[in-house]
């Protein structure tokens, strides 16, 4: 059931202080709201923006059930927060999304289990608990292949790629031996993504669908449009509705797929985010209210606001050294800069973007 709508000058407290909780700060003080981030770590890229700020471990029950009490509603601004660290918050006022929406995303094997309970297309799929069970997956699964971690991978990290059978222990063992699943290769055309926005009513808007390129795991640009037939379009939003409406979902959910290739090409999801995600950064500069402003409006209970794009868009992010060049990128027509405020790069570690945007075609 949708709560009362909160006022102008609630707090809105976020765990994870990088640069999402940062970018949904400068949203909600858009709204007349205020924000308190909880981060694990002093050196925080939200701190800069919000009105309060706590560091502490995100397993500290103490910890977390006052920050929940000194908040109207808590998010979170990525997907690996503790499961009784959700419930421990929701004790003292709403937390959005739902803690159902965490449980699936932070487990792969959980995550495909979910997709096949809704009939949507994944990638062929093993569990794997140890490197026998590697070897048999690898008689059903053949080479080439995915073996991931089942938790806590993200931009490339926790996954290794098999080629031949031979390579199996080395891949088990770069992993750390850890619970893992073994993905089969999706012979897809390009990677796309669906940022939908499920406010507390069951209203549900998308954003248009999104073309992703990955370089070494990161995603290096988002472009939109994309090149997807209408009806395809149209499949990806559908399948990120059942997602959203099957977990119940309250907020921003990303929903990462392949266009398979074939004779009648399809969609085959890749994995979800229950969040604010990268490749919808570049709403922010072309559409009149962007993911962080609609995650914010839907967990206060808010209308949602238009999803509509008034220009196409390029967004790229800034990784490591690449964020050396904003002076560059400053004096580009058309072209908006996103620093996060992080002190020092690193390969690997995104430290900003810039989204180009054109006339809407």
């Amino acid at each position: 059931m949708a709560s009362a709508p909160l006022s102008p000058g609630s707090t809105v407290g976020i765990l994870g202080g990088g640069q999402l909780g940062r970018m949904l700060s400068v949203a909600a003080g858009r709204l007349g709201l205020k924000t308190h981030i909880f981060n694990d770590a002093p050196e925080a890229p939200a701190f800069d923006v919000a009105a309060e700020k706590t560091v502490g471990a995100f397993d500290d029950p103490d910890a977390i059930a006052r920050f929940a009490a000194s908040v109207d509603v808590v998010t979170c601004e990525f997907e690996n927060v503790p499961a009784r660290t959700l419930e421990i918050a929701s004790d003292a006022c709403p937390v959005h999304p739902p803690a159902k929406s965490f449980e699936v995303a932070q487990d792969r094997l959980v995550e495909k289990t979910f997709m096949d309970s809704l009939g949507i297309a994944v990638a062929p799929y093993a569990a794997v608990g140890s490197l026998a069970d590697l070897n048999i997956a690898l008689t059903r699964i053949p080479p080439s292949a995915l073996l991931k971690t089942r938790r806590f991978g993200y931009d490339g990290k926790g996954q290794m790629a098999i080629h031949t059978l031979c390579e199996a222990q080395s891949a088990w063992e770069a992993i750390g031996e850890a619970p893992a699943i073994l993905e089969g290769m999706v012979d897809f055309e390009r990677e796309v993504s669906v940022i939908a926005v499920r406010a507390q009513s069951g209203d549900i808007r998308f954003y248009d669908v999104v073309e992703n390129v990955h370089a070494s795991g990161i995603l290096d640009a988002s472009r939109v449009p994309t090149p997807l037939s209408e009806s395809l379009e149209c499949e990806a939003k559908k399948i990120a509705r059942d997602i959203a409406e099957a977990l119940g979902h309250v907020g921003v959910l990303a929903v990462e797929m392949f266009q398979t290739r074939g004779n009648e090409p399809g969609l085959a999801v890749n994995e979800i985010a229950p969040r604010v995600h990268n490749s919808g950064h570049w709403t922010i500069d072309a559409c009149l209210v962007s993911q962080f402003e609609n995650h914010i409006r839907a967990i206060c209970g808010w209308p949602l606001g238009d999803v509509a794009r008034h220009s196409d868009a390029v967004m790229t992010n800034l990784i490591g050294e690449d964020v050396n060049a904003w002076q560059k990128f400053a004096t580009e027509p058309g072209t908006a800069v996103h620093l996060y405020g992080k002190s020092a790069p690193r390969p690997g570690r995104k430290m900003g973007h810039v989204t180009r945007i054109r006339p809407k075609t």
